[in-house]
């Protein structure tokens, strides 16, 4: 007899549990990498860039942080080429956060769907994962902030999980509980102030609040 995979675990009457998480600075650590790829571009392009100013305030969009180091009318063009060399130079050198196949596993062992919400370019961000080993229900690329609700609706997540202000604000948008972790750039006090319901340490203290969560009524938690 065929043994089926457990159905997933509701959170609240007709809610299945459904979990998403934010990627650089949450599940993975992806300044090296990331540094690398601004160091040829600068290399490639010959203007200077920063890199190491730039990997202290990774989670916006790309374009972003290119605007600091490149005229309005080279962005889009200069935002094409950093994701041509990407995988060349930031996939190999980019690490697990600590915690966060741990987190990954614990949502999946109740049930769960993971899904991967994140403001980078959804291949790069796919190459990354499948480099590292984890495998999410779903990837979603090119969503920051507020957009992220988005998808954390369409896929019906209860919970998000980010290091930045701005997928405190996303989670709050979609009406998904706010789990950050203060392993970016932003502080503990930032993320709190921008409304996260929970602020954990890091992903490895995520699978006990979990398992709570998941016991007892979110509101009693947070």
């Amino acid at each position: 007899m065929t043994s089926l995979p457990p159905p997933p675990l509701s959170v609240g009457p007709y809610r299945p549990l459904t979990v998403g998480f934010d990627l650089d600075m949450t599940l993975i650590d992806s300044r090296p990498g990331i540094h690398a790829a601004y160091l040829a571009l600068s290399a490639e392009t010959g203007v200077p860039i920063d890199a190491d100013l730039a990997v202290t305030r990774l989670g916006p969009p790309l374009d972003e942080e290119l605007a600091h180091w490149f005229p309005a009318d080279r962005i889009a063009a200069m935002g094409d080429r950093y994701r041509e060399i990407y995988p060349t130079h930031a996939i190999a050198p980019t690490l697990l956060m600590a915690g966060a196949r741990e987190a990954v596993a614990a949502v999946q062992a109740l049930g769960g769907r993971v899904i991967v919400v994140t403001a980078k370019h959804e291949p790069s961000a796919k190459l990354h994962l499948a480099h590292l080993g984890v495998e999410p229900d779903a990837v979603i690329g090119w969503l920051w902030a507020e957009a992220k609700a988005e998808a954390l609706r369409e896929h019906g997540a209860s919970v998000y999980v980010g290091d930045h202000t701005g997928d405190v604000r996303g989670a709050r948008t979609a009406g998904a509980l706010s789990v950050a972790v203060p392993t970016g750039p932003c502080a503990e006090e930032e993320l709190r102030a921008a409304g996260a319901d929970v602020v954990l340490p890091d992903l490895l203290a995520f699978p006990e609040w979990l398992r709570a969560y998941v016991a007892e009524p979110a509101a009693d938690l947070a």
